[in-house]
């Protein structure tokens, strides 16, 4: 496994992560009225999980795992080869979800979701970034 292209992608999801942090209102009335705040957050959201995604991608096809079928299902072996806990898994994959729905059909975007997303849950992705990184650093050792 290549692990300078992991913290290629780990440093592009923190950068992603804290953009959202730097640009969400406080309230998800004013995200709903703002245009540029709403591109701003879902477009590093959705690069937040797409990194996610990517991380796992390659950290299962150094195993002799097969790969993943959908995204989503990502997390879900990275859960059972015991890389990730379970309820971080379970998150992720919802997060899977959002980025869906913020890719294919932007109109239907709940700003109330978005800015929970966005307000509670952006400790996801650092959890999963310490994970990789632990993992990683299991490797390294034996």
């Amino acid at each position: 496994m290549d692990s300078e292209v992991v913290e290629q992608k780990l440093e592009s999801l923190r950068r992603c992560v804290q953009r959202v942090a730097d640009k969400c209102p406080d309230d998800a009335e004013t995200l709903a009225r703002e245009v540029d705040l709403q591109d701003i957050v879902t477009l590093n959201l959705s690069r937040a999980v797409q990194m996610c995604v990517d991380v796992g991608a390659h950290m299962i096809a150094s195993t002799e795992t097969p790969a993943p079928a959908t995204m989503g299902q990502t997390f879900e072996l990275l859960s059972q080869k015991g890389i990730l806990p379970e309820a971080l898994a379970t998150r992720l994959q919802r997060a899977v979800g959002f980025r869906n729905i913020v890719i294919h059909n932007y109109e239907a975007i709940d700003w109330q979701v978005v800015h929970a997303l966005a307000r509670d849950h952006l400790g996801d992705f650092a959890a999963f970034a310490r994970a990789i990184v632990e993992h990683l650093g299991k490797q390294g050792a034996t």
